[in-house]
């Protein structure tokens, strides 16, 4: 057993390293700006909604708001896109959608990111965004007052596996961390 658990140290360890020397190539400075954010991910002529949604995401992962990301950070927001659990994704989407920073999430925000999202993604969803937000609305603002608690999104959104699921989907950053994956194995 302790064989095991020495190899998968020394596999994180290597993994750790190459993420390194990826995010060290890409900024020398060893802070990643909101433009090198959006190069960094191939992020080119976004609407003026997308481009505010990018901004809240790099806001998010900048946990100590001086307007960049550093190695921690970036490992950080690495490792909740890869390895977070449920609680600590929709923690992450709930301080993502709360664009204001007022503790609530409003129809406006939430249709925001929403578009923002399918705008990026390409995919087509079903049901328009509006349609989305208002059944997320209907379903989860308990008290009625047009903003969503902290409470009532956690607890309304675990509590309904559709919903749960689409925001999974609708927030799946995997297939940019296989792309610089994909980059960090060509340059080694």
């Amino acid at each position: 057993m302790g064989n095991t658990e020495s190899s998968l140290d020394e596999l994180y360890a290597i993994e750790s390293h190459q993420w390194y020397r990826k995010f060290m190539t890409e900024c020398p400075s060893g802070l990643l700006t909101y433009y090198e954010f959006k190069q960094f991910f191939g992020l080119k002529n976004l609407s003026e909604s997308s481009n505010a949604y990018i901004q809240s995401m790099f806001s998010t992962f900048d946990m100590n708001d001086d307007g960049f990301m550093d190695f921690m950070e970036y490992v950080a927001a690495l490792s909740l896109v890869l390895k977070g659990g449920v609680q600590q994704k929709l923690r992450w989407y709930f301080k993502l959608y709360d664009v204001d920073g007022s503790g609530c999430i409003d129809r406006d925000e939430l249709h925001l990111i929403i578009r923002s999202i399918h705008a990026i993604s390409g995919t087509d969803y079903e049901m328009s965004d509006e349609d989305f937000t208002n059944m997320v609305f209907d379903k989860i603002d308990i008290n009625g007052d047009g903003e969503l608690s902290y409470e009532e999104f956690m607890e309304g959104i675990q509590s309904d596996e559709k919903l749960l699921e689409r925001f999974t989907q609708s927030l799946d950053l995997s297939h940019i961390v296989t792309k610089i994956h994909g980059d960090i194995m060509a340059k080694t």
